[in-house]
């Protein structure tokens, strides 16, 4: 079974050239989703409660995920511990999800990756093909906060994340993004049709 990641920043288009492959029948990780949903789990929240304080959860008991991001991105520490109790949580599931798609008789899957860094030490590790969306900074900022982002949370995610030209670096394959949303959408299309002849 085929792993094709898509890695970008914030706004850059990720979305857009996932469902293009997943109109295909492809079926997909959100890796963002594995994350926010891990955080349901007892064993998740109890030592997020010891970590960070227990005001960071609800009345039902449940993560509030601004409360939580304002205390574990504080600090590069305070984020090296969030990632300590989430980051094998997040493998677990995510091969998990990996076995039962491929015993199910996926040709490939969709990962949709925005916490990426490098191949070597991620998830990515064991990627068949990473796809990269590009576009400029000021245009992704523009797009994030249409879609309901406050802008300097916006450009604080921004300035955490990897640069265009380390994408550039890790990709197989890159897309840039700096016209319409059907644009991009066609040419990540064309390029499945190609490389899934």
């Amino acid at each position: 079974m085929k792993k094709l990641f898509i890695i970008g920043g914030m706004g850059a288009g990720k979305s857009t050239a996932s469902r293009a492959l997943t109109d295909q029948g492809l079926p997909i990780i959100d890796l963002d989703k594995v994350g926010h949903d891990i955080l349901k789990w007892e064993i998740v929240k109890e030592e997020l409660g010891e970590t960070f304080g227990d005001d960071i959860f609800d009345e039902e008991g449940e993560v509030v995920r601004p409360r939580l991001a304002a205390k574990a991105f504080k600090t590069p520490a305070d984020t090296r511990k969030l990632n300590r109790i989430t980051m094998p949580r997040i493998e677990e599931s995510y091969t998990d999800t990996l076995h039962e798609l491929e015993a199910s008789g996926a040709e490939a899957v969709v990962v949709e990756y925005s916490a990426f860094k490098n191949r070597e030490s991620s998830l990515a590790y064991s990627a068949d093909v990473v796809i990269a969306v590009l576009a400029p900074t000021d245009v992704r900022i523009e797009r994030a906060v249409a879609s309901g982002f406050d802008e300097d949370d916006v450009r604080r995610r921004i300035a955490r994340q990897i640069t265009d030209a380390d994408r550039v670096e890790a990709a197989d394959v890159v897309f840039n993004n700096n016209s319409t949303t059907d644009e991009l959408y066609n040419k990540v299309l064309a390029w499945w049709d190609s490389y899934s002849d």
